[in-house]
Order: structure tokens, then C-alpha cells, then sequence
């Protein structure tokens, strides 16, 4: 786990996780590093947007594909983040493509 944390997240990041023991080096290499325990309460609270994402992304996945290969998994995902990530564009969607495309030549 410390290989992919070095790899993956900025130094100056605040990570927030649940208090694995896989966890325990996370800040030699993050800012702040803040740990709660895993337990119903903070699952229905802290954790609630997290369970319905996944939850989404199951049904999206098994709803459009019927039979997923692990190998084109993480594209299957990589697109349900982009959607997930631009649902409230909605009218500016527009003009945001135009910016992209202006930005991006």
C-alpha cells in the first residue's frame, strides 16, 4: 500500500480512512492523515454517499453490460466516474465542450 500512496497522492493531501492496520505508514507520505473506526453509525453517516455511489455504479454496470470482462473493467468505471462526475453540467455543457476543445489544441 505504501508504494501505491507514494505514486498516487500529492504529498500535501489529507487522506481520510478507516483504522485498517494496512494503513499505519500513510503519513510519512500525506499532510494529514485522519482515521475512524468503521462502525454502523459512521457507516449510515460518514460513509452513506459512498455506499450509494457504489451501490450506482453496480446497477449502472449490470444494467448496461451484461457480461463484463475483467479486462475492460476499469473503463467500464472510468466511465461511469466521468458521468457521475458531470451530471450537474446540464446547460453549460455547451460551452464547457467548447472550452475543452479550445484548451485541449
Amino acid at each position: 500500500i505504501n508504494e501505491t500512496i507514494k505514486e498516487s497522492i500529492d504529498n500535501q493531501s489529507i487522506v481520510f480512512t478507516d483504522k485498517s492496520t494496512s494503513y499505519v505508514d500513510i503519513s510519512d507520505f500525506v499532510e494529514l492523515h485522519i482515521t475512524e473506526k468503521s462502525d454502523k453509525e459512521t457507516t449510515n453517516e460518514t460513509l452513506k454517499w459512498v455506499h450509494i455511489t457504489i451501490s450506482n455504479a453496480k446497477r449502472n454496470l449490470l444494467g448496461n453490460y451484461h457480461k463484463i470482462k475483467r479486462k475492460y473493467l476499469q473503463l467500464y468505471l472510468n466511465e461511469f466516474i466521468y458521468k457521475l462526475n458531470r451530471r450537474y453540467f446540464g446547460d453549460k455543457l455547451f460551452e464547457r465542450l467548447i472550452i475543452a476543445n479550445i484548451t485541449a489544441v
